[in-house]
């Protein structure tokens, strides 16, 4: 008998997977052109051609069985050794392999992360708004959810209701920075603030408070903005990260968890994770896929697409009279909706083929999230009916 728990879950479907859905048939009937469809968070840009030279090169001088076989279950070492590389040489770390363990994805990664530093039943702090899947990663692993609620004028963190969430079943603070959905990338005065709390809280509750840092947008940044590393603020920190995004390949699933070698327990944590992924069976990526972007650590796609319909989409925005807060980085911008009921806006905005997602998903009631990384002609098109929807159903 299916466990009533995941009947459930049917009733809770992704609102973004469901409004993407949608698109698509809308798409079939009048157009895919025709749809102006700001729902997934699809990267639009190819990846570099020198990551699809290094695979056609691997596919003809290596050996089969290693580019096919299984990976080790912590990921190949030489990989593993050369993301340390990596992040040591920009972020200023002493990483060794040791402290890095290979994962499908970022979303792999986090769901080794949290099995990691948190027992069932212990709570998991996250900052709205947060991409909506954390409530599955993060429950499935039998934790709970902890919302801090938003600090909408800037999206950075709101200190006081922070600390306040802290408690003695704290394990661990899950953030996304820059972040999903609202682009904002947390600044060095807020991370310096987030590990003194988390410092104190730590003492306080006689406990490491980890936390958990899920990176995949780290190189979408704007107006020249460098990455604040979170792990380089704080010590008990894991690193999630993901390629979907840097190097446009979401559906090769490669990604990493990097133990800060200065968190607690930080050479048991790669070789915990190979553990975890027994009980999970989320273990093993692709081989060639590993291998392959071991080679293109330092590449990106490119990336300055997404700037440019950034500054478009939010000067139209601003135009039409929405608030917003301009992003900092990713591919998404998070205005708020121009009646309380987002829910209600975004069904009105399909009437003019126009697909937004309602912020209630992202524990952000009053918002909206367009995801803009669509071609940049497509976004200019889409004002007319932007314009057309705030018009008529507003009067604006």
């Amino acid at each position: 008998m299916i466990p009533q728990q995941y009947l459930d879950m049917l009733g809770a479907k992704s609102v973004i997977r469901t409004l993407s859905e949608w698109a698509t048939a809308r798409g079939a009937e009048i157009g895919y052109d025709n749809v102006f469809d700001y729902s997934l968070g699809n990267p639009s840009v190819p990846c570099p051609p020198q990551f699809t030279e290094t695979m056609i090169h691997l596919l003809r001088t290596a050996r089969p069985v290693e580019l096919h076989g299984y990976s080790p279950s912590l990921g190949i070492a030489s990989v593993r050794a050369a993301v340390a590389e990596s992040l040591n040489r920009r972020f200023g770390m002493h990483y060794g392999p040791e402290h890095i363990f290979m994962a499908s994805g970022a979303a792999g990664a986090i769901a080794h992360a949290l099995r990691c530093v948190a027992n069932p039943g212990e709570e998991i702090v996250v900052m709205a708004p947060f991409f909506p899947e954390y409530k599955p990663y993060i429950e499935g692993a039998g934790l709970k959810l902890h919302i801090v609620p938003p600090r909408v004028e800037d999206f950075q963190v709101d200190l006081a209701a922070f600390e306040a969430a802290l408690g003695p079943r704290t394990a661990a603070v899950l953030i996304n920075t820059p972040n999903n959905p609202s682009g904002a990338a947390y600044s060095s005065e807020t991370l310096t603030s987030m590990a003194d709390i988390l410092k104190r809280a730590s003492a306080k509750y006689g406990r490491h408070i980890f936390l958990i840092s899920d990176e995949p947008y780290r190189e979408i940044l704007f107006g020249g903005r460098q990455i604040n590393y979170p792990a380089r603020f704080y010590a008990d920190t894991l690193t999630c990260y993901s390629f979907s995004k840097s190097l446009s390949l979401p559906g090769e699933r490669i990604g990493y968890v990097a133990a800060n070698p200065d968190c607690e327990q930080a050479d048991k944590m790669a070789a915990v994770c190979g553990q975890i992924s027994r009980g999970t069976g989320h273990n093993c990526p692709p081989s060639i896929i590993q291998l392959a972007v071991a080679q293109c650590l330092d590449l990106t796609s490119d990336l300055s697409v997404y700037e440019r319909n950034m500054e478009l989409l939010y000067a139209e925005l601003k135009k039409l009279g929405f608030e917003v807060v301009k992003p900092d980085g990713t591919f998404y911008i998070f205005p708020k909706a121009l009646e309380a009921d987002a829910n209600a806006f975004c069904q009105k905005a399909t009437r003019y083929d126009l697909v937004l997602v309602p912020g209630d998903t992202f524990g952000c009631p009053g918002y909206f999230r367009m995801a803009y990384c669509i071609d940049t002609e497509k976004v200019q098109r889409s004002f007319a009916a932007l314009e057309r929807f705030v018009h008529e159903e507003y009067g604006r």
